[in-house]
């Protein structure tokens, strides 16, 4: 049973910053892309950053600069650093891994969310 299990979102004033972690669990065979995405009540789940395989990163505008993700792939874990932040960054926070859990399967699997929130 594949999990993806997050951590480190929390309260923080604007300006402030914040580490989030996503290890994933389980039998699997490989990980391709790891990603972070976010949702408001208001808007739909969108991309915040992605890192593939190869290390190659796509940020979202609104993030470029602020934001950084990596991995390490010897723990299977994805993380994402978060700086200057801003009210507007206020959001539920999703892991997403597109990954194999056999030789002959792949799929794309989620986080259980956390909350990041950002105010004074």
């Amino acid at each position: 049973q594949v999990q993806l299990v997050e951590s480190g979102g929390g309260l923080v004033q604007p300006g402030g910053s914040l580490r989030l972690s996503c290890a994933v669990s389980g039998s699997i065979f490989g990980i391709n892309a790891m990603g972070w995405y976010r949702q408001t009540p208001e808007n739909e789940r969108d991309l915040v950053a992605d890192i593939e395989g190869s290390g190659v990163t796509t940020y979202a505008d609104s993030v470029k600069g602020r934001f950084t993700i990596s991995r390490d792939n010897a723990k299977n874990t994805v993380y994402l650093q978060m700086n200057n932040l801003k009210p507007e960054d206020t959001a539920i926070y999703y892991c997403n891994a597109d990954l194999n859990p056999s030789y002959y399967s792949r799929g794309d699997y989620w986080g259980q969310g956390t909350q990041v929130t950002v105010s004074s």
